[in-house]
């Protein structure tokens, strides 16, 4: 039978190599082409560590999943490992191939090896003596017992050495060291003397091997290559555990993430076998664990690489831009009055939100602020003016998601800063994460009575940082049946029962009814000759349920565009989805909102708001959802959605091969690029 959903992981592996092919596009700044291979590559280190980690526990019986197999896990990893190796060929080609020749071009020669000019031989043999020996710390290791550990994510350097004057065959005559390159200390790219018009690079692990003579007197060095370990990174909090036990386990369980389960050995694919063979055996490494790399690992770090020449072209995005209507003089409050908001960031400054709570802060009659945090920034302005409000005699309450994966330390210390300013916080729900990224503020005069208030859902979290990566939309309206909606799901995640949303839509309440009924209504529209329609942003399509509802859709005849930047388990292109593209968009900016259209017979419905299209968002989370009312707001994110379809730059199809198909033979310049069009779409709006 024919499998109609792709694999979850094997289609994040298509998206990642999409971000990869952003480096090879030689009509962007050439940092910006490096850092999309820092960006690949950290993308890659993180999945290895929480999915692919997940996959070998179940391959090797330490975990149980009543949705895979022992063998079915045991295939998907081998089939990862060979699309990754397939993938590093490409990162290889491209940094070895385009990236490098690029610095050359602009007289930045980054040496790839321990080899150097002879005009610099002094410099790299006084800098490595004065600047990286002290923090050295070579460690022997032996089969017999393991006395070292190997940090997570950390480069090592494993040198192997023939000792002087010993017989050949002698037990002692062949050693092994292992020592951690010390870029905590040092930068992990040094900038050697410039000569002439050129200037010079040097991986610090290549100043090191250089000197190996330095750190072993007495031994003939035979071999030096660079390994590292990814460790399990996933930590399970008990679903049934109360808010003190969740706060319990993730205090323990974020501390032992470094020390997680070995889910990747990474080492240069040019070591011989038998020393590889004495490594893997030495550290007790599965040989399923193996993955083949290049000689420079953690490219990740390339986000890092200084640019010594200041005529090459820097990477320039699009300023976030403040509208005249909201400057620090207006009141947001009064505008929203009278006509609902919508900001698109980081295009709009995410300086309004602050403004918003600024004015909650000094507004009289605001009695209560309530907000989520799912992921906070560090030293959060957010955070800060919720404490001011607090102190400003406002009752504040804060839902904190302890169970952000990666964030939870930071989440917990926020949260309990908070707490100790005199701030409400509700802590995770058991068995749920809080994934809705909303703000209420309630009004009252003297007498009690409630006055106008203003709630506000996005697409992306609270965090100043991210809000000028990640590419997000938020709603600023006062609607009464919306407000009210808002405080009902508020005081859900408080312990209240049954709640009724009108106009919202919320996971696990009334989000996926209402989507089947969106999704019939095109259906019987298509099936009475007129046009359905449907087109769905979002980061990832992945439940069986809703994708099979899509693909009844089309075969009704509903017209569908999906524009899903990451995971996309659909397949396109088949007789059950012929009339559904799905495009994905790489670019600048992270492609992170959630827009949906439905066509309506000419009078669109659409909605905004956090989930994607997840069995995890739609089942086993708080998620919130609202319509756009206004048409005027209605006609913007239109005119973003076909913007962004008819990118022929960095937009490209995903067909039924899972193949990143460009629209066009080559993007060009003069070729629509969505993410700056709707920039400059935005600005002569203002």
């Amino acid at each position: 039978m024919e499998n109609r959903y792709f694999k979850r992981d094997i289609s994040w592996l298509s998206f990642n190599y999409r971000v990869l092919l952003e480096a090879e596009d030689d009509t962007l700044p050439l940092y910006e082409r490096i850092n999309f291979i820092s960006i690949y590559s950290s993308n890659l280190e993180e999945f290895y560590k929480i999915r692919v980690a997940d996959h070998k526990a179940i391959a090797t019986g330490a975990s149980q999943s009543d949705e895979e197999s022992v063998q079915s896990a045991t295939e998907l990893v081998d089939e990862i490992n060979r699309e990754v190796n397939r993938q590093l060929e490409e990162r290889i080609r491209i940094y070895e191939q385009k990236i490098l020749p690029a610095l050359r071009k602009h007289h930045i020669i980054f040496y790839q090896s321990r080899n150097v000019e002879p005009f610099h031989h002094d410099f790299v043999r006084s800098f490595f003596r004065e600047e990286i020996f002290p923090y050295l710390a070579p460690v022997p290791v032996s089969k017999d017992k393991v006395i070292s550990f190997l940090r997570d994510n950390r480069l090592y350097l494993a040198v192997r050495l023939h000792l002087k004057g010993a017989p050949v065959g002698s037990p002692n005559r062949i050693q092994y060291f292992v020592m951690k390159l010390p870029y905590s200390k040092v930068p992990r790219f040094i900038q050697l003397p410039k000569v002439g018009k050129d200037y010079y690079l040097m991986f610090i692990e290549d100043i090191i091997k250089a000197n190996l003579d330095t750190i072993f007197p007495g031994y003939e060095v035979d071999s030096s290559y660079c390994i590292k370990i990814s460790r399990d990174a996933d930590i399970l909090i008990d679903d049934a555990a109360n808010t003190s036990e969740i706060i319990e386990q993730v205090k323990k369980k974020v501390k032992k993430r470094k020390i997680g389960a070995v889910c990747r050995f990474v080492y240069d694919r040019a070591m011989p076998q038998d020393f590889l063979d004495f490594l893997v055996d030495a550290y007790r490494i599965d040989r399923r664990e193996m993955v083949p790399g290049d000689k420079h690992l953690n490219m990740e770090d390339l986000r890092h690489l200084p640019n010594p020449n200041q005529s090459v072209r820097p990477i320039k995005k699009p300023q976030p831009m403040k509208l005249t209507c909201l400057d620090e003089r207006e009141s947001i409050f009064r505008y929203v009055e009278k006509k609902d908001l919508l900001l698109h960031y980081p295009y709009h400054s995410f300086d309004h939100f602050i403004h918003f709570l600024y004015e909650a802060v000094h507004e009289p009659t605001v009695r209560e602020i309530m907000v989520t945090q799912y992921r906070v920034a560090e030293n959060s302005t957010v955070i800060n003016t919720l404490i001011a409000a607090a102190q400003n005699g406002k009752k504040v309450t804060v839902f904190v998601e302890l169970k952000a994966r990666f964030d939870e330390e930071n989440n917990l210390a926020t949260a309990e800063m908070m707490k100790a300013a005199g701030i409400n916080i509700i802590y995770s729900i058991p068995g749920l994460k809080v994934h809705a990224k909303v703000a209420l503020v309630l009004r009252r005069n003297k007498e009690g009575r409630k006055l106008t208030s203003y709630a506000y859902i996005s697409t992306g979290n609270f965090n100043e940082k991210t809000a000028t990566l990640y590419a997000d939309s938020g709603l600023f309206t006062c609607n009464p049946m919306i407000v009210n909606d808002l405080h009902n799901l508020f005081r859900t995640l408080q312990g209240k029962e049954n709640p009724v949303f009108h106009r919202l839509l919320v996971a696990r309440f009334n989000l996926i009814p209402e989507l089947n009924r969106l999704i019939s209504h095109e259906m019987q529209l298509a099936q009475q000759g007129k046009r359905g329609r449907i087109i769905l942003k979002m980061n990832a399509l992945q439940d069986p349920a809703m994708i099979d509802r899509l693909y009844e859709a089309s075969q009704a005849g509903v017209e569908i565009d999906l524009i899903v930047r990451g995971i996309c388990c659909l397949i396109p292109g088949k007789e059950y989805s012929r009339n559904i593209r799905v495009t994905r968009i790489v670019d600048t900016f992270l492609e992170h909102a959630r827009v949906w259209y439905f066509g309506n017979g000419g009078a669109p419905k659409l909605f905004l708001g956090s989930p994607d299209w997840m069995r995890r968002n739609l089942y086993r989370r708080i998620e919130a959802v609202t319509p756009i009312l206004d048409p005027d707001l209605k006609q913007e994110l239109i005119d973003m959605l076909s913007i962004q379809l008819s990118d022929k730059r960095k937009a490209c199809f995903v067909d039924d091969q899972l193949r990143n198909r460009w629209k066009s033979s080559r993007p060009q310049k003069e070729k629509v690029r969505s993410q700056y069009t709707f920039y400059e779409y935005l600005r002569e709006k203002i």
